[in-house]
């Protein structure tokens, strides 16, 4: 039987960090450790207050599962649903294997890796001068990712960021915090400043209103697409999906959704919750076959863990066996 162990930890933040649904000042993880007495596989998640998660909830759910004999990634997928307490278990259970195989994680899964990979820089929401000076700190940053709130501000703060950033390429996320009558109104001049893509204008249970509306810019559902389950239901509101470990519960069922999406027609983003680099190392097997990658959580922590992982102008490199995988 696996020896579990879990814990949670509370990182700062370097700023305080907003979106449309409020601000926060540190991260708050669940870090977890499987071990066969010989070897240690390690895993991170963060619960998600949105999908009603807490720290609390997601030791008991490892907690119910700490007698389970013979446990492995396959039986994990029937015993946890997906969300913060299964990705956490699932990833340490890659660490563990590829430990035990002396492999790396993405031999295991058979992923042709590269040396490095291009990730957005998030810019949290706030007035518009504050937006641009924040993107000026950034300048090396290629990719930005804009926080917004549906208000009258959002074309102002999009403006802000590109006279700030004539060069960069821009995502924009409304955190469901938009309406129709929004969306129609700011689309348009979104499309003349450069936007690339949209992400969750409308809340997920109200996202129907996409099957009805133009989409000069691409749409990508975040909150509206958490496995491979919610496919069929996204397939004509969205053209592309955002795969979160958080939301899918690991790296296994991350694998076969996007597998299916991308059969399936969608492209992909690869996010990441606000995480220390124990988190982002098992996303970024994710990320050499993405059309886009969000993965700079530990970014915005003031400090990161232990054989962290290198980000340099704008990109990641791989992370090392000591740091996971």
């Amino acid at each position: 039987m696996l020896i579990i162990e879990a814990q949670e930890e509370v990182w700062p933040l370097k700023e305080v960090f907003r979106i449309s649904r409020g601000s926060r000042t540190e991260a708050q993880v669940v870090v977890v450790t499987v071990s066969d007495r010989e070897h240690i596989g390690h895993g991170e998640c963060v619960p998600i207050a949105r999908y009603n998660q807490s720290s609390e909830l997601v030791l008991a759910q490892i907690e119910s599962i700490k007698s389970v004999g013979d446990l492995n990634r396959d039986k994990l997928q029937q015993l946890l649903p997906a969300g913060a307490a299964r990705n956490a278990l699932d990833c340490a259970l890659w660490d563990l294997e590829a430990k035990i195989a002396g492999k790396r994680a993405w031999e295991l899964a058979n992923i042709a890796m590269v040396p490095e990979v291009e990730t957005s820089f998030t810019i949290s929401l706030d007035a518009p001068d504050k937006m641009a000076a924040t993107t000026k700190a950034t300048a090396n940053c290629p990719l930005l990712k804009l926080k917004l709130r549906g208000d009258d501000l959002d074309l102002a703060r999009i403006e802000a960021v590109r006279n700030a950033a004539p060069a960069a390429r821009l995502l924009i996320d409304a955190n469901e915090s938009w309406s129709p009558e929004h969306y129609r109104k700011i689309v348009p001049t979104l499309k003349e400043l450069g936007v690339e893509l949209i992400e969750q204008p409308f809340p997920a249970e109200a996202d129907e209103v996409l099957e009805s509306l133009d989409h000069p810019i691409p749409i990508c559902a975040d909150e509206s697409c958490h496995t491979t389950a919610d496919l069929p239901r996204v397939k004509n509101r969205y053209e592309i999906v955002n795969v979160k470990l958080d939301k899918t519960g690991g790296l296994t069922e991350a694998l076969r959704l996007c597998e299916s999406a991308r059969q399936s027609g969608f492209k992909l983003l690869i996010g990441c919750m606000v995480c220390t680099s124990l988190g982002i190392a098992p996303a970024h097997l994710l990320a050499s076959a993405a059309n886009y990658v969000d993965l700079d959580g530990p970014l915005l922590l003031a400090s990161d863990r232990e054989h962290a992982l290198a980000y340099r102008n704008g990109k990641i490199e791989m992370p090392s066996r000591e740091l996971w995988g």
